[in-house]
């Protein structure tokens, strides 16, 4: 089970508030957004306004997970899409909702999520489908008899949606900044220091340079280039040695 369920119920709550009956709400009484309707359905016989008046919100969660979140298979659905049609299954039924995604999806618009609307959001570019979907679902709002009374608050609540969801899809993203380029190993460059081939190279040159100066008559290459390498390889051991115990206390920090 996504996390992101619990994430965007809370959301979702804040949206619809408590016990709403407003005479101009087509919609009539709702309690935590459970209409009379819903609430009748889910426990099986005509509920009482009294009974919805009297909704916990641990039932109008389980409502919520069953009945739309469960129905839109939003587990499946990519961060961020999830919620924006979530909210609007709340708001204008899942079937709606799902109608508005296949739509930004441009799949089969039948109402059902099934595997071709599945693989075709795990494809899509999750920030371009919210705002489809929000779009979409903004423009039909718009044209309702009921607009001018709820309107603002509607624009309101899915701008919030828009916003929130886009939130949701780049904190789901991987990391999009440049890595900063990594230099060699502290075992690739204790193998370049430690090279005798490197070394003898080095103090060759250096060599040629001083008998070309006058100041390198007689200098034994080899030999130095044994005391060097001795001299290397323990400092090199000590580095290591220090980056290997500096490394285990950021790892156990």
């Amino acid at each position: 089970m996504k996390e992101t369920f619990q994430t965007v119920l809370g959301l979702v709550f804040d949206s619809e508030g408590g016990y709403v009956d407003d005479p101009a709400d087509p919609g009539g009484a709702t309690h935590f957004g459970i209409t009379l309707t819903t609430l009748s359905r889910v426990r099986g016989r005509v509920a009482t306004k009294a009974e919805l008046t009297a909704l916990q919100q641990d039932e109008a969660a389980a409502i919520y997970r069953q009945k739309y979140w469960d129905t839109i298979r939003a587990d499946d659905l990519p961060a961020g899409i999830d919620y924006a049609v979530f909210d609007a299954a709340v708001h204008s039924g899942p079937r709606q909702a799902t109608l508005w995604l296949q739509a930004a999806l441009k799949v089969k618009a039948d109402g059902v999520i099934g595997p071709e609307t599945l693989a075709a959001g795990a494809a899509a570019d999750a920030a371009c489908v919210i705002q489809a979907c929000c779009d979409a679902r903004l423009a039909m709002l718009r044209g309702l008899s009921t607009f001018n009374r709820f309107g603002r608050g509607w624009e309101s609540r899915i701008e919030r949606v828009r916003r929130d969801a886009l939130g949701l899809t780049r904190k789901a993203a991987p990391s999009l900044l440049l890595q900063p380029q990594k230099g060699p190993s502290v075992d690739q460059t204790q193998s370049l220091l430690q090279s005798r081939t490197v070394w003898s190279n080095l103090i060759g040159f250096g060599a040629l340079i001083l008998s070309l100066t006058g100041h390198g008559a007689g200098l034994d290459t080899g030999q130095l280039t044994d005391s060097i390498m001795q001299v290397v390889t323990a400092g090199s051991f000590i580095a290591s040695t220090v980056f290997r115990i500096l490394s285990t206390k950021k790892v156990a920090l």
